[in-house]
């Protein structure tokens, strides 16, 4: 009989009804966050795929703004025939840009197109420089006619 009488008083306390617990309304929990929770599995790929497109749109445009137009090639073209036609003996890449004004690696890329065209050749120095030069303005060993 010792043993009913101890359990007494836990059964009492089983037996009482849980206590009415609400979760309270707190900032930290708003509508927002739940939204992106159920979500998930659509809103972050969504996000990633369009961070890549924003990006790669941003490197086409930068690509596109550092390439000249038809009419500035051409000018800048002839600016630099008539610079090596001032120079006959030649002129390096980066005397050329000075004089012409435009940017060292798009002076070199124009002057790499007139070599595939035909209205400039290029060779090595000693010192390591490219000179360019007029093609035909002044006798190309490699040119000679016997």
């Amino acid at each position: 009989m010792p043993t009913s009488i101890s359990l007494l008083p836990l059964q009492g306390l089983l037996a009482q009804a849980a206590p009415d617990y609400t979760k309270p309304v707190s900032s930290l929990s708003p509508k927002y966050f739940e939204l992106l929770e159920q979500n998930s599995h659509i809103i972050y790929p969504s996000l990633a795929v369009l961070t890549l497109v924003i990006i790669a749109a941003g490197i086409l445009q930068a690509w596109r703004t550092q390439d000249l137009d038809g009419l500035q090639k051409n000018e800048f073209k002839r600016a630099i025939v008539n610079e090596l036609r001032r120079n006959i003996s030649g002129m390096p890449g980066d005397m050329l840009a000075k004089a012409v004004g435009l940017d060292r690696l798009k002076t070199n890329h124009l002057l790499e197109q007139m070599l595939k065209e035909g209205l400039v050749v290029s060779h090595t120095n000693s010192q390591r420089l490219t000179v360019w030069r007029i093609r035909g303005a002044t006798p190309d060993p490699s040119v000679r006619q016997y």
